[in-house]
């Protein structure tokens, strides 16, 4: 089993960000910056309330006789407690031989043609700490959009207005971007390990080096262009960031009106119609924010059973890369054009150019991660390269070629290059994905045995996050 340093890496960036954004929050008082100090608490106390209610929606700590630990969580000490329960029930491991375990079984990735399949066992332990993974990774999601984004995107304006970066505003600017690009990291492992559950997923270092660098690059000129663009024209920068987040955040929701498909009911048992609505507006909600900052690879599809489209669609990515490209260099330029004197002591060419190159190099790494360090891309179909090349075609035969029939033979080449699964793709555990949302705690897979255990210990080790509400967080890797 493996140790659970994900969960360690959540909480020291939770603790850190919330820690430096108090501290930075009473040197804005101390200074009579009552503006800042209001905004600065506001990202970090409305994150940290959207944490306590994750982890204890996850965990069912409403419907089980746990006063204690709810209590921890209305002092915003959730996340602490939840790490030291994880690491005390890994240290546990292997002491106390479990009298019940379950079976789960998954196929290796195919070599020479062929895949096997490994079966292994699970014991309760493992499956607990399944839980805790499972409702950090969604954490680290909610955390870096809903909060330390924001939170980068007003340090770095002050910064700008101020002409001058403090101690304390830099280090939680740096906390910040590090929770981002995790959170982003962590929504793209998550992707993975989701739409390739009957699989054995092994992500490599490289795998994590590149996508870390391709959202870094990208989350920081998105960051860096917003600011410079709310500098100058402060009045249009609210039409932007509006135009942007309903776009996204109405996306899934005419996607689902245009299929005429049923409410989805299959959320939560105990939630009313009125519940699951609320809940898949604040899923919408979370999707448009990290479309805000970055391509996510979570992509909502509100009429499949799972919420998710698990399908990997070229054609949506060229589309968001390009456009989200052309939308920088636009804001770039009115900035150049309306700066004033206040940046007579930047190089504005060469500042342009920069962001742009730095953008270049975010789409760069992400080609890179797709072609050579994916850990399912032996599974692809058709070469990821030459899917986005297929798709760029497409645009511009769109734009120049008004006969329809002209573009049916591009569209069948190049944006389904995943083939479908002729099996039935089968709930295992992971370590980062099973299904939190259901009427039981735990829930094996329908290809596993499971045995029967007394109900003093009863744990059903959970399913892969089928109308989890995190869930929804998770394909189109």
């Amino acid at each position: 089993m493996r140790l659970p340093s994900s969960i360690f890496v959540s909480v020291s960036l939770f603790t850190a960000e919330t820690t430096a954004a108090l501290y930075l929050s009473s040197t804005y008082r101390s200074d009579g910056d009552q503006i800042w100090q209001g905004l600065t608490l506001l990202f970090t106390l409305v994150t940290s309330v959207l944490v306590q209610l994750t982890l204890t929606f996850i965990h069912r700590d409403l419907s089980r006789d746990r006063p204690l630990v709810l209590l921890l969580h209305i002092l915003q000490l959730g996340p602490i407690v939840r790490c030291l329960e994880a690491f005390c029930i890994y240290g546990s491991v292997g002491r106390v031989e479990e009298p019940y375990v379950s079976i789960t079984r998954k196929r290796q990735m195919p070599r020479g043609g062929q895949s096997e399949e490994v079966e292994r066992q699970v014991g309760q332990a493992e499956g607990k700490l399944f839980t805790h993974r499972a409702a950090f990774a969604r954490t680290s999601v909610i955390q870096a959009f809903l909060g330390s984004a924001p939170q980068l995107t007003l340090q770095l304006y002050i910064c700008v207005l101020q002409q001058g970066v403090s101690i304390g505003r830099g280090t939680l600017m740096v906390i910040s971007l590090l929770s981002i690009v995790y959170g982003a990291l962590r929504c793209n492992i998550l992707a993975i390990k989701i739409k390739y559950d009957d699989y054995e997923v092994d992500v490599r270092p490289a795998a994590y080096l590149c996508i870390f660098l391709w959202r870094s690059f990208e989350i920081a000129t998105r960051v860096t262009v917003l600011v410079l663009f709310s500098s100058v024209l402060q009045l249009w920068i609210l039409p932007v960031v509006l135009l942007n987040f309903f776009l996204f955040f109405l996306y899934p929701w005419v996607l689902f009106w245009q299929s005429h498909s049923p409410f989805p009911e299959n959320i939560e048992k105990t939630l009313t119609r009125v519940g699951t609505t609320i809940v898949l507006c604040l899923l919408t909600f979370l999707y448009a924010g990290i479309n805000m900052f970055c391509w996510s690879a979570v992509q909502l599809k509100l009429n499949d059973p799972d919420l998710i489209n698990k399908s990997q669609n070229w054609y949506r990515m060229a589309v968001y890369y390009m456009l989200r490209f052309v939308e920088n260099a636009s804001l770039l330029l009115l900035w150049y054009i309306y700066k004033t004197d206040f940046y007579r002591f930047i190089c504005a060419p060469l500042l342009v150019l920069q962001l742009l190159v730095a953008y270049a190099m975010a789409i760069f790494f992400m080609l890179v991660f797709y072609q050579f360090c994916h850990p399912c891309r032996k599974l692809f179909s058709s070469n990821m390269t030459q899917g986005l090349w297929d798709c760029s075609a497409l645009l511009c035969l769109v734009c120049y070629a008004p006969d329809r029939d002209a573009i049916r033979p591009i569209e069948k080449a190049g944006l389904d290059p995943l083939a479908p699964d002729p099996t039935p793709h089968t709930e295992t555990a992971n370590d980062t994905s099973y299904d939190v949302a259901n009427d039981t705690a735990y829930t094996m897979p329908n290809d596993t045995m499971t045995y029967d255990m007394p109900n003093n210990t009863t744990h059903e080790v959970l399913s892969e996050m089928n109308g989890d509400v995190s869930h929804s967080l998770s394909s189109n890797t």
